[in-house]
């Protein structure tokens, strides 16, 4: 029996496994966004609002390059699927607990209540998650629109909120309306979330219910 490794579709093995990297450079780039998290929140507490401000900006462009790659080299992967909505999501709940905190010293605050708001969708959002994969193996939940405009939403108020400390007076007009629009955008789209869960749960009840009546009828 010959030594050589044995080729799939005339390959290699080893050539294959190098086609698809778990390291991509979309990945490289959404761990990169995951690292300027505490950097940003230390910048933020310690005083240095601009460039924490500058450091978000970078943040932003990482988000959208990384996808952008990821189209262009063919390159999507599951840890990549994982890891970009994370490495979101901690951006977001790191700068709106540090940015509502009022010892911070930055030009605007983001108010509690929408903090609570936000970080509470999301909990309820993963909480349902779980129970629908646990009682149902249900395991696809694709972002829906309104949730991708919330997270649109919510790095905008935080983006506003890190511009007022380079030009005060554009921040402080516009913020307030912003904010409202982000509450009034999160609140929605976690009850969009919620029928998509009952209904998740309805389709689940109907199949097993028609599983179990041709049962009986087989009998």
């Amino acid at each position: 029996m010959s030594n050589a490794p044995q080729l799939i579709h005339g390959r290699n093995p080893a050539s294959q496994m190098k086609a698809t990297p778990l390291l991509t450079y979309a990945n490289q780039l959404t761990i990169l966004r995951m690292v300027f998290v505490p950097v940003f929140v230390l910048l933020v507490i310690y005083g240095h609002p601009k460039s924490a401000g500058l450091l978000f900006v970078m943040a932003g462009l990482t988000d959208g390059l990384d996808g952008l790659l990821a189209r262009k080299f063919q390159q999507h992967t599951v840890l990549g699927s994982f890891l970009d909505p994370m490495a979101d999501k901690l951006l977001l709940t790191a700068a709106f607990i540090t940015l509502t905190l009022p010892s911070v010293p930055v030009a605007i605050h983001i108010p509690v209540w929408l903090t609570v708001i936000s970080i509470s969708r999301d909990v309820l959002i993963a909480l349902s998650v779980l129970i629908i994969h646990l009682q149902t193996g249900h395991s696809r939940f694709p972002p829906s629109l309104l949730g991708k405009c919330t997270t649109a939403a919510q790095l905008f108020t935080v983006g506003l909120c890190m511009l007022a400390n380079f030009t005060t007076q554009v921040g402080m007009e516009i913020f307030l309306p912003v904010v409202y629009a982000t509450l009034l955008i999160t609140v929605s789209s976690g009850l969009h979330y919620f029928y998509l869960s009952v209904k998740i749960i309805e389709s689940y009840q109907r199949a097993e219910g028609h599983d179990d009546k041709s049962r009986h009828q087989d009998q």
